[in-house]
């Protein structure tokens, strides 16, 4: 007997994707590039520029075979320096061609390769250094290369032979390591025949990289990821984003490839033919949307973020705040409707069917500010973009349907160093913002009864080098990931936020922050917000100011900026401007959350360029605990 209406659909407890592409065939990840150079040597791979030349100088562009004959050379001189098969060699640099260069040399001499953050403390170098002990390294830098020794002296374990990117004198010391160009004249006795048998040394069940977590809390685990992972998750993540992923199209990597998923991309595009190009500087991005003209970008949603501020202020400027906002909400009403849309079964991807029109009226606002705003902004992102992934962070709903609205869609996806990047994705044609998809082709997601994110599949990792940290990561054959979250009807994910920031007040009361911390974080002003509250009887927030955008506030209104803005260290700061400016943030996240949830107290803080990298990682998520314990006796206060 049927019911009208009918009842909802029930959430799902666990949900899989079947792989796309068989990898039996294939021996390992160098595979990958000698297929590619085999099917389409002549194809340009990347774009490259010599240290410090402008953007808007030609980019010298590199073909598939020549990039495989740098490769070649630099892994003959490896096997000729002495680097054997399953040896460790470390890459510590900044994003660059070299950096590709190297990972896949490391890879050719039947390697594992180490990646570390050019920017990480001694004491993370040194603890990856007894970890690990690589035989070998390359660094971007001669000041590099002194830091890598200082910290194998420090943990009293032999110093890696040391390669150098840029080969340059540093101020007060003797030069340490030998530039990269030597590697090519050090091997060339080793034959082409030694060279393919230590290339084909690996098998897909073989470790092909160990990755040490960026560490927001605690210090970094190695996870060991395998030939295996990292071809399953590459093909079929290509195969599953056909659409963006092709030869003609490009993209421009300026997430550190230390990062799995930076290296995860770098390998899609050289297996698949995008071209790539690198920039270090993350500043240099909007500048080089222009020269470049991506069809593709991977982004953190606090440069999203920027851009659309950045039009906010020019806005200001010109006197037309009043229009601009306007133009926000019919574009984020333009991106809703799209949703709709798709759901309805009439998206691209959907086949034939009668797509839903949008109201008329909605039609001529998108059309009026198409002219006056969106089009503009997409010649500023170089007007080639089809689509933007955003990773590593969580991006507000309003603002993916504003990118959305004015003709960047961008596709939000999930998944850890441990589950080798891409765990879910959104599909073309099936966009939700919130969503971070459903899982990639060969993986699958299971939500436990306490509503942890359980994972398996190609890209779950074989488990850390410390074995003792692998009792308690695994379930059932299942990754735990430790973050929270639900599954829709049709196997979509929605993150909740992760289990160990869960606060338990001393009233009994269990607190998500994400929600608030995120409502918050939409102020451009704010980078960070974090809800506190553990053991305590109510709740107070911290917010970490955002020096740059904070200080541009300060110029538009003809004011000068508090001096905490631009000092050292970790300031606490009480203008009473700022905070009046920012009390109105706080008011509309508490009126998002129940009354125990919300805020009754803040502090605002700034971190100075000096101490960044103790507070906030190379992805831009903040160090939680970090921040937390340096801020105690600020704390503290706010509970007086």
């Amino acid at each position: 007997m049927s019911t009208y209406p009918p009842a909802a659909p029930s959430p799902r407890s666990e949900v899989g994707t079947e792989p796309l592409v068989d990898t039996s065939g294939i021996r390992n990840v160098t595979d990958l590039l000698a297929s590619r150079c085999a099917k389409a040597p002549d194809h340009i791979a990347f774009e490259t520029r010599m240290p410090g030349a402008d953007l808007a100088e030609p980019w010298r562009q590199i073909s598939t075979r020549a990039f495989a004959s740098e490769v070649e050379a630099a892994a003959r001189g490896l096997i000729a320096s002495g680097v054997t098969a399953g040896d460790t060699v470390m890459i510590v640099a900044g994003t660059q061609y070299f950096w590709a260069v190297a990972d896949h040399a490391a890879l050719y001499s039947g390697a594992v390769v180490v990646p570390a953050y050019d920017t990480a403390p001694e004491s993370q170098l040194a603890a990856i250094l007894t970890d690990a002990r690589p035989v070998a390294a390359f660094v971007g830098t001669p000041a590099l290369a002194h830091r890598i020794a200082a910290a194998a002296a420090a943990a009293g374990v032999p110093a890696p032979s040391l390669w150098v990117f840029e080969p340059g004198s540093t101020a007060g010391a003797a030069a340490i390591g030998l530039p990269m160009s030597e590697l090519a004249a050090r091997g060339a006795h080793v034959s082409a025949e030694q060279l393919e048998e230590r290339r084909l040394s690996a098998s897909l069940d073989d470790v092909a990289t160990v990755v040490y977590t960026s560490g927001t809390t605690g210090s970094p685990k190695g996870a060991r990821i395998t030939h295996r992972n990292l071809v399953g998750q590459v093909l079929n993540t290509a195969a599953a984003y056909r659409e963006v992923v092709r030869e003609t199209g490009n993209t421009i990597l300026f997430l550190p490839l230390t990062h799995v998923l930076g290296r995860a991309l770098q390998l899609i595009c050289v297996a698949n033919g995008m071209r790539v190009a690198h920039l270090a500087n993350p500043q240099e991005v909007v500048r080089a949307l222009a020269v470049l003209k991506p069809t593709f970008l991977v982004v953190v949603p606090r440069v999203l973020e920027r851009i659309q501020g950045a039009a906010a202020a020019s806005a200001r400027e010109k006197k037309l705040s009043r229009v601009w906002n306007a133009a926000v909400r019919t574009a984020e009403r333009w991106g809703s409707f799209l949703e709709e849309r798709d759901a309805a079964g009439s998206g691209p991807a959907a086949g034939p069917g009668i797509a839903p029109r949008a109201p008329l009226a909605l039609r001529a606002r998108h059309a009026l500010f198409d002219r006056l705003f969106y089009r503009r902004l997409r010649a500023v992102m170089g007007d080639r973009i089809e689509y933007l992934l955003s990773g590593a962070a969580t991006l507000q709903p309003e603002l993916a349907r504003f990118f959305r609205g004015i003709g960047v869609p961008i596709i939000e996806g999930y998944g850890l160093t441990e589950t080798t990047a891409p765990l879910t994705g959104g599909r073309p044609g099936a966009l939700a913002a919130g969503s971070v998809g459903t899982p990639l082709p060969g993986n699958r997601v299971r939500i436990t009864d306490t509503g942890e994110v359980l994972a398996s599949g190609i890209g779950v990792f074989a488990g850390y080098t410390d074995p003792e940290r692998n009792a308690g990561a695994f379930v059932d054959g299942f990754f735990r990931t430790g973050d929270l979250g639900s599954l829709s009807p049709d196997g979509a994910l929605t993150l909740h936020g992760r289990m160990n920031h869960v606060i338990v007040t001393s009233t009994g009361r269990t607190v998500s922050p994400e929600p608030w911390e995120q409502a918050v974080e939409a102020h451009p002003l704010v980078a960070h917000a974090v809800l506190l509250g553990t053991d305590r009887p109510f709740l107070t927030a911290v917010l970490v100011l955002d020096t740059e955008a904070a200080t541009e506030w300060f110029r538009r209104r003809g004011e000068t900026p508090p001096a905490e803005l631009s000092s050292s260290g970790v300031a606490v700061l009480a203008d009473a401007r700022l905070t009046a400016e920012l009390s109105t943030a706080i008011t509309a996240a508490n009126a998002t959350v129940p009354p125990s949830e919300r805020a009754q107290y803040s502090r605002l803080v700034s971190i100075g360029a000096d101490r960044t990298d103790d507070f906030v990682t190379p992805t831009m998520k903040l160090k939680r605990q970090a921040l937390i314990d340096a801020l105690r006796p600020t704390i503290d206060e706010l509970y007086g």
